[in-house]
């Protein structure tokens, strides 16, 4: 049975918390060598995001940072947990539509204009996100804006170009299933979220995508496309005064009222203990995957698990280092061979999260690799040390500085937070953040979530000899005399 018709993750893997930054080159421009430039400087010489609201809700915000090149987007809040069962992959559809031209530029002509300023365009739909982008240099900033407006509200929806992506979507499906690492994160989301928004994929299924007509796609946009539920975000070398002005000539139009009050609201998603498991012998390597329901984007608990993800680490064999890893799962892995690779995860959604573990192992070594998984994260709630959180905050702070590098990713922050959080917080928020959680609290956070909780598994592959669920459902706890 192909993934697609189950469930098809959203999101990757490894996105968490802090995704997106990599950026400011201000903080480069504190002295002429790189490597002078120390953590504290970074921290409190980042520029500022200036945040504006439009008369119809729709927000703009942007850091300026004098660089050569600027990146400028449009983040709405709609995505695949938005749809029913029926227009399923909707937004997947109208995204791959969406630079194919508009009502006032044909495909031809579109691309014309994005060539000729030498731009990139891009987008991506996830469970709760669709974004547009264009990275362009500062002076053509004016026309960036003006394509991403036409974009977002003269979509052309032309017949033949429907035809033309329906087919590419469907090829799209087809590749994405022999991707076993997506495969296996599809069927997670369909056991772990099974009744629910959450379990459906983001390109939708086989069927609905065969079906959705240009009416389907139209009310879509119609429906979601709403002001108050857009951001426009801009990083580089951008003015905020000017991008203000852009947005109110080209954006003010976008409508913020919703037909007969019918106001899109979210409906709980509720998380169920399960497994499904897709046994097949020909596949050298079995993929693996269990989570645990962890928070919201909005808890402070997400640190502490940061911190969590960052002690289990990740592996694969082609790492150097051998037995010298940092991470003690990794340690484990490389002495009993254990598995082909490994990596922590926590995947975030406005009102839930998946926290877990994925690997990828011989059918031999299943059991094994998933008892000292389990071990670890039973040590993780019982008996962090002060020594390897130390070492997970240097990670993690690492991780936050190194992402801020590039005026695309900045843009993405800026547009990703402003959705989940209602305002960018900063870097020196986010490291007393990290400050603040100690081994106490790192252990008492992983208690609340991980002990003595149902887990979700999904596994596909040569998967006989993984145990079975009440096995690792009490691997969950200690039995302590």
């Amino acid at each position: 049975m192909a993934a697609s018709s189950v469930c098809r993750a959203g999101c990757a893997a490894g996105r968490v918390l802090l995704r997106g930054p990599r950026s400011s080159p201000a903080l480069l421009n504190l002295t002429r060598n790189r490597s002078a430039v120390s953590y504290a400087q970074v921290l409190h010489s980042l520029p500022e995001t200036q945040v504006t609201t439009l008369d119809n809700g729709l927000r703009v915000a942007s850091e300026e940072s004098g660089q050569p090149t600027c990146t400028v987007g449009l983040w709405i809040q709609v995505g695949s947990r938005y749809e029913n069962e029926k227009n399923n992959g909707a937004g997947y559809f109208v995204e791959h539509l969406a630079f194919k031209g508009t009502k006032k530029r044909p495909c031809a002509t579109f691309e014309k204009e994005v060539e000729s300023i030498g731009a990139h365009l891009n987008g991506y739909t996830s469970r709760e996100q669709t974004a547009y982008f264009i990275k362009a240099l500062p002076k053509d900033l004016p026309k960036a804006v003006e394509i991403l407006a036409d974009v977002v509200q003269n979509c052309g929806l032309e017949d033949s170009q429907i035809e033309k992506e329906r087919n590419t979507i469907l090829q799209e499906m087809q590749e994405i299933d022999t991707n076993l690492t997506d495969v296996v994160f599809d069927y997670l989301h369909a056991t772990a979220y099974q009744g629910t928004p959450l379990a459906r994929t983001v390109e939708g299924t086989t069927e609905n995508i065969k079906s959705l007509t240009r009416a389907d796609l139209t009310s879509y946009i119609d429906t979601h496309y709403k002001a108050p539920r857009m951001v426009l975000a801009a990083a580089g070398g951008v003015s905020h005064k000017e991008l203000v002005d852009l947005a109110k000539q080209h954006l003010s139009g976008i409508p913020f009222k919703y037909k007969e009050d019918a106001v899109p609201i979210l409906s709980p998603c509720r998380f169920t203990g399960s497994d499904v498991r897709v046994r097949d012998d020909d596949v050298p390597l079995a993929h693996v995957t269990f989570a645990v329901e962890g928070p919201g984007w909005a808890s402070p608990d997400n640190i502490a698990l940061l911190l969590a993800n960052c002690i289990i680490g990740r592996y694969d064999r082609t790492f150097g280092g051998g037995t010298n890893q940092s991470s003690r799962l990794a340690v484990y892995a490389v002495e009993n061979e254990l598995c082909h690779s490994f990596q922590s995860f926590n995947t975030c959604y406005s009102d839930t999260s998946l926290f877990g573990i994925y690997f990828v192992s011989d059918r031999m070594k299943l059991d094994d690799m998933m008892l000292f998984c389990q071990g670890e994260w039973m040590r993780l709630c019982t008996s962090t040390t002060d020594s390897e959180l130390k070492r997970a905050k240097n990670i993690l702070r690492n991780a936050l500085v190194a992402q801020l590098n590039g005026t695309t990713p900045v843009c993405e922050n800026i547009g990703s937070q402003l959705l989940n959080y209602g305002r960018r917080i900063p870097l020196a928020e986010w490291d007393a953040r990290i400050a603040a959680v100690d081994a106490a609290t790192l252990s008492e956070v992983c208690s609340k979530y991980i002990y003595d909780k149902c887990p979700a598994v999904a596994a596909f592959g040569p998967v006989e000899q993984l145990s079975d669920y009440n096995r690792i459902r009490s691997g969950m706890y200690w039995v302590r005399l």
